[in-house]
Formats: structure tokens, C-alpha cells, sequence
């Protein structure tokens, strides 16, 4: 299967560049992962699809402040340091721009020495392993001197930082937010709840894994890069018995996806864990964790097209898109929302 078979062309005035004042007044497209059928709603819409007894599982990572520039000590070059993982005290590892002038040794500073990062080694593609070098709290330091990672594509600056967060992000260590979150306000949390509807979370912490782009013709050939997650005994208790009881689990986003994923594979159950995760779910993996999934629009070519292509089929999938293009949906990360379900006979049972 090659990675050509999911692009799809997207007109660039369509890459939303701000949230919506409100957050759950995004458009949602419902999806029927079995027949391709198709239904346009709003996101607060979304309550009508779940059932009494369901649960939706919500990742509660939250964003760094990772995005850090500073200079060489040396020479005084501008470097661009993400922090991506926690290896261990004060060791990252980092995406490093530009990554040819940063060596084994080489020290970078920021906000006038306040913060110092050595570079430990050197990777694939710009990655980097840096020490933090401080005196004081290193998460007070990195609010003051980094900024938010916001994607590439998103050109217009972020007015409030709070809206590149969920409303129930609490687990600091995310490089990216988990984007199908941030249409839930607290109110139309507590309403689905109200509803009889289980709501859990689980952790990753988003890395290079999520939005590493796909350099490989055969996609089989892609190299996940692995991300930590970590599940509670309590939600695994809650997970097991919403499947006992015959009901519905929602994920919320890709990375929570794969982290119930990566859990239920290795156990065929669900069970209190943590670690890191590589997995990879394309077209044939057999799903074992979720039922549906809430999610954003991606983009062409990526791993995540290709694991919401494994749900409801490439066809499904591509169809959706161009009829989301068509009716003028916003895309990527502050953008719409999609509902990857099944329609007949499931929705609006109380």
C-alpha cells in the first residue's frame, strides 16, 4: 500500500488559522464507518450520538510551553530547540532547527543565560538529546522563555494560549495538543455526562510519533516514533466493564486511539499500564480498543489519514474529505470535527 493512495488536494484557505470563539460550535461531519453514510451536524451535536452507558475516553496531556529559540554560545547562530520527550531528570530529546550547527558539545542558551542546553547526541532528522542546565523550577523557566508549539501551517499568532489546551488538559509533557479535544467546553462535558454517558482519561503525551511526516513510499516502511502513555487501573476497570455491558467506547483523538490500542493488543483486555508506544494502525489493522472515534481532518499523506482509514475505510474516508472540502469545513488542527461511527439504529437511545 503506498502513501499516494491517501492524498487528497485541500485549498489552503481551508487550513484554519484561529479557534472559534466557541469552541463546540465547530461543524461536525458524522460519519457511518460501514456504509460511508454521511450527516452534517454541529459538534455540540455530538451528545445525540451517545448513548447511556458508553464511555468516551479523553487524553489529558498538556502542552509544553516546548518551543524554545536561543543562540550557540559560540558563535551566537539562532537555534529553534521543541522539546519532544523526557528521558530521564533534565534530558530531552528535541527537533533542532537548524540541526546541522548543533554537535555533540555544542551549548545553547536562552533568555540571556537563564536557561542552557548541551548537546548530548545526535539522531535522524534533526533530533537531538540536550541537558537542561538552570537554578530554580525548570517548568516555571520554560513558561517564562518558550512558547507554544503550534503547527507549521498555522501562520496567524495565538491571541490566548489557553485555546492551543483542553479544557481538561492536566498531565504536562505534550509537544502538540490532542486536537479532537478542544471542541469540548466544560458545559457540554457535563451535559454528556449528565447523560448517563462514562467520561475517563487516559495520557499521551504527544510527540514526533503524531505528526512526523510519512518520507516513504511503501507505508509499511514508516517508522513510528514511540510516544508515553499511561492508563490508571480505575479506567481499565471502567473500559472492561463498558465491553461486559455491551456498550459503545469513544475515543477522542488519534493519540487516545492508539494508546487504547497499544494496551488492548498487548493484553486483549484492558489493564493499568504505562510506557512508550510505536504502534501504527493503517488500512487492515483490526481495531480491539475502540468502537468510534472523534476526530479532526488531517493531513494528506499522514499516518493519521491512514488510522482513520483502518476505521472506516480509505474510500469512506477520502469521500468524507471531499465532501467536508465541498462544504467549506476548516481543517487541521483549529479546525472541524469529524464522528467516525455507525448511524443505523445507534444514535439518540437514551
Amino acid at each position: 500500500m503506498n502513501v499516494e493512495e491517501f492524498d487528497y488536494n485541500l485549498p489552503e484557505e481551508l487550513i484554519a488559522q484561529t479557534p472559534l470563539k466557541d469552541r463546540s460550535s465547530s461543524k461536525l461531519l458524522v460519519l457511518d464507518k460501514n456504509t460511508g453514510k454521511i450527516e452534517h451536524k454541529i459538534f455540540k451535536d455530538i451528545i445525540n450520538y451517545l448513548n447511556k452507558g458508553d464511555t468516551l475516553v479523553l487524553n489529558n496531556t498538556k502542552v509544553l510551553p516546548a518551543r524554545l529559540i536561543g543562540e550557540k554560545e559560540d558563535t551566537h547562530a539562532i537555534i529553534e530547540v521543541l522539546l519532544l520527550k523526557n528521558i530521564e531528570k533534565d534530558n530531552w530529546e528535541c527537533l533542532v532547527k537548524p540541526a546541522r550547527r548543533v554537535k555533540e558539545g555544542t551549548i545553547i542558551t536562552f533568555g540571556k543565560n537563564k536557561l542552557k542546553a548541551k548537546c548530548l547526541s545526535s539522531a535522524d532528522e534533526g533530533l537531538k538529546t540536550f541537558e537542561f542546565i538552570y537554578d530554580g523550577i525548570f517548568m516555571e523557566i520554560l513558561d517564562e522563555l518558550g512558547s507554544m508549539p503550534l503547527p507549521p501551517y498555522i501562520h496567524e499568532k495565538l491571541e490566548d494560549k489557553d485555546r492551543y489546551q483542553t479544557v481538561y488538559a492536566k498531565e504536562i509533557g505534550s509537544a502538540a495538543a490532542p486536537t479532537a479535544g478542544l471542541h469540548f467546553t466544560k458545559e457540554l462535558l457535563k451535559e454528556i455526562e449528565d447523560k448517563g454517558v462514562n467520561i475517563c482519561y487516559i495520557t499521551l503525551h504527544v510527540g514526533l510519533g503524531t505528526f512526523r511526516p510519512v518520507k516513504v513510499e511503501k507505508i509499511t516502511d514508516h517508522k513510528m516514533h514511540s510516544e508515553y502513555y499511561e492508563m490508571s487501573e480505575e479506567v481499565a476497570e471502567l473500559l472492561n466493564k463498558t465491553r461486559k455491558n455491551g456498550k459503545k467506547i469513544i475515543a477522542v483523538g488519534t493519540t487516545t486511539t492508539r494508546t487504547l490500542e497499544t494496551i488492548a493488543s498487548k493484553n486483549d483486555t484492558f489493564v493499568a499500564s504505562s510506557g512508550f508506544t510505536d504502534i501504527f494502525i493503517y488500512p487492515g489493522y483490526k481495531f480491539k480498543g475502540i468502537d468510534h472515534l472523534i476526530t479532526n481532518f488531517h493531513l494528506p499523506k499522514s499516518t493519521l489519514v491512514m488510522l482513520v482509514s483502518a476505521l472506516a475505510g480509505k474510500d469512506n474516508i477520502l469521500n468524507a474529505y471531499e465532501e467536508a472540502i465541498k462544504n467549506n469545513y476548516r481543517f487541521f488542527s483549529f479546525g472541524d470535527a469529524m464522528f467516525i461511527t455507525e448511524l443505523e439504529g445507534d444514535n439518540n437511545d437514551c
